[in-house]
């Protein structure tokens, strides 16, 4: 799939190097719910990975590498948390040298038109540590709607953390 300045594929067994690069800087994995990845780990993941290609598909997940003129600079996650009443959530990293300059709005913005237009899903949340307010920022920017801040709700690295929920439904578009 192509947006204007991205285009966003399935992953590939050469993954690796990237995501390793990409999922081993701590400013990247602050507010995820792994501490930051080793060799071995990135390994296991990619290869995860390689089965979630198709939001209705067997594993119910679409996780799609996004590139910039040929260079892989994040990734965005869709999954079904209901498949039949087709409810989604959706997650995005972007490598903060890429930061700034639209490339996780237009990635997001793609996937969610993906969300709703192909695979007729009728909700899709995004869920994030209240902290991550860049992630906020761009879940608003993309027309999502802040739903909910559940206050410590979340033992993640040794401390409690709150978690922002932000919703869109296929007729808010």
């Amino acid at each position: 799939m192509s947006t204007e300045r991205l285009e966003l594929r399935v992953h590939q067994a050469g993954d690796v190097a990237w995501m390793h690069a990409l999922y081993s800087q701590p400013e990247v994995a602050r507010y995820l719910l792994e501490e930051p990845w080793t060799q071995e780990v990135a390994e296991t993941r990619v290869e995860e990975r390689l089965a979630k290609n198709d939001l209705d598909g067997e594993a119910k997940v679409l996780v799609l590498a996004i590139e910039h003129a040929g260079e892989p600079i994040g990734e965005a996650l869709l999954w079904f948390t209901d498949a039949e009443r087709r409810v989604a959530e959706i997650g995005w990293v972007l490598d903060p040298r890429f930061g700034g300059r639209g490339f996780a709005a237009e990635a997001v913005t793609a996937v969610l038109d993906l969300a709703f237009d192909h695979y007729r899903v009728h909700r899709v949340a995004a869920q994030m540590d209240a902290r991550n307010t860049g992630s906020a920022r761009l879940a608003e920017r993309v027309g999502m709607t802040r739903e909910a801040h559940l206050r410590q709700d979340w033992w993640s690295k040794g401390e409690w953390t709150d978690t922002v929920i932000y919703g869109m439904l296929a007729a808010d578009r």
